[in-house]
């Protein structure tokens, strides 16, 4: 493989277009799905090119394919169906029919299968690592990383299944018994993004199968083979046919979507993904009334106070917006520095910015992988830019870096004015944006002044202004002197356009129903 790049190694080169990877019908021929070999894999049975409805693998009804490519080489990984709107529909049938025994199963039997699951997870762990690396780009760390986050939801809500408490209300009259029992929604649609192949598939299949809910997913088509060696995987440890299905899709994404939505043998639909997004499904299924949840795009912003730790700051921003070559929902998008620690936190921050080496996750010494696809390196770019024009000063990075790839320079910027777009949006790539604050009432205004409200982070060691600032930052998740947040047993999710709901703890609540019972004629 080739060696990974440095941040030094700088160079101005863009890519405008991008390869097609819808394949007609009618063009198969020319094209081949790669060979089990190209993904090194112990367990070659893990990898599946097909749909999943009822229990079988099936390819799309016109034969069209999606193609797959590894973000770090450009080379094609395999494909995959282009399903449409005869399979969702076929997928919500299945799981509907489903349904109808699943959520009879007792809460221990679901325990325990979804315990099987996550043995199997935990003896496949170096083969779903290595996928989630192939088909996203981040290192192998992270990889493992984010495989053992994802199992810990599989985990975490085989232990709830049999916590689904229902409760006594006393009665204000001595002829009646008020009881309260929960019972499973019904059909779930799964709709996740390419960032976290495979947790964000466990942190609402987990709750959903724990629930007594079937499911059809919809991965997206940058990343679905770990989707598809995770349903291998829950298949082998007794999920019955229907329970789980799984459509691929790219071109009919808009079809595909409207039906997942709207269909009324759907109860609830489950995404993740941008705002704009989150917005036109949440529209789709308010047509029927459906239950949502939605942990929709951020604007996180970090904090530090002249009182901070300074070493563990800039750690806590390293972890916080490096993490996933700064492709995660809850990473600092806006970084706001006390005047009398600024120079100090940007001189450490971009020389252990200077020292990460950019490359294929698979290369032991890569600490970076790419970004997605050619489009998120634009955007990148086009906020660097645009910040670069209206004052901002480069003191790191700044430019795609070259070959094969979709590879863009870790950037640290200074001196970011509060209009460039980096402040007003979220970047969704490796670029640290620096602005500088007087006071503590100055900083809780900036980082307020956002529509979305999903994580927000901070440092400082003044007890009182520690509970100040977490109670003062409009998000639905606070970092205090840490970088790092996620764990399968806290209650994840936003406020404002950040979306509805929580997943994590309490996240089984969302896929169940509250039903009261009156016991009269006592």
């Amino acid at each position: 493989m080739p060696p990974p790049h440095t941040v030094s190694s700088i160079s101005l080169v863009f890519t405008t277009t991008l390869k097609p990877r819808f394949i007609p019908r009618h063009s198969l021929f020319r094209y081949r799905m790669a060979s089990t070999a190209t993904f090194g894999l112990k367990d070659s049975s893990l990898i599946r090119t097909q749909g999943f409805i009822d229990g079988k693998w099936v390819d799309a009804k016109e034969g069209g394919v999606i193609k797959v490519t590894n973000p770090a080489t450009t080379e094609e990984l395999g494909t995959v169906p282009e399903m449409g709107l005869e399979e969702t529909r076929q997928a919500i049938e299945a799981a509907s029919k489903a349904f109808k025994t699943w959520s009879k199963t007792t809460a221990k039997q679901r325990h325990d299968i979804l315990m099987k699951f996550y043995a199997l997870m935990q003896e496949h762990q170096d083969d779903l690592a290595r996928l989630i690396t192939l088909e996203n780009g981040k290192p192998l760390a992270e990889a493992k990383g984010e495989h053992a986050y994802s199992a810990s939801f599989i985990e975490w809500f085989a232990e709830e299944a049999v916590r689904t408490y229902g409760e006594v209300v006393p009665s204000p009259f001595p002829h009646l018994r008020n009881v309260v029992i929960k019972q499973p929604i019904g059909v779930v649609s799964i709709l996740t993004p390419w960032n976290f192949p495979s947790a964000m598939i466990t942190r609402k299949l987990g709750a959903a199968l724990a629930a007594g809910c079937t499911a059809v997913i919809k991965p997206p088509p940058e990343t679905p083979f770990s989707a598809l060696a995770l349903v291998e995987l829950a298949t082998r440890a007794g999920v019955p046919p229907g329970v789980i299905n799984v459509v691929t899709t790219q071109a009919n994404v808009s079809d595909v979507g409207r039906e997942m939505c709207q269909n009324t043998a759907v109860k609830k639909v489950s995404f993740t993904g941008s705002t704009p997004v989150a917005k036109m499904l949440y529209g789709l299924a308010a047509t029927t009334l459906k239950k949502v949840s939605i942990e929709a795009g951020g604007n996180a912003p970090f904090i530090v106070f002249d009182d901070a730790d300074i070493d563990a700051a800039v750690e806590g921003a390293i972890a916080c917006k490096f993490r996933g070559t700064g492709q995660t929902c809850v990473c600092a998008n806006r970084i706001y520095v006390q005047s009398s620690v600024y120079a100090d936190f940007a001189s450490r921050l971009a020389e252990r910015v200077a020292a990460f080496k950019v490359g294929n996750g698979l290369d032991k010494d890569t600490t970076h992988g790419p970004l997605i696809h050619d489009r998120a390196v634009e955007k990148v770019q086009r906020h660097v830019d645009d910040a670069l024009a209206k004052g901002a000063q480069l003191v790191h990075g700044g430019k795609r870096l070259p070959g094969a790839g979709s590879f863009f320079a870790p950037t640290v910027l200074s001196d970011v004015p509060a209009d460039a777009l980096v402040n007003q949006e979220e970047t969704f790539g490796p670029l640290a944006a620096l602005t500088r604050f007087e006071t503590e009432e100055e900083v809780i205004k900036l980082a307020n002044d956002t529509p979305v409200g999903l994580a927000g982070y901070f440092f400082s060691r003044d007890v009182g202004r520690v509970w100040r600032v977490a109670e003062a930052l409009e998000v639905g998740m606070v970092g205090t002197n840490t970088g790092l947040i996620s764990q399968a047993v806290i209650p994840f999710g936003g406020v404002k356009e950040s979306g509805l709901g929580r997943e994590g703890a309490h996240g089984i609540e969302e896929y169940m129903n509250v039903k009261f019972i009156a016991f009269g004629g006592l």
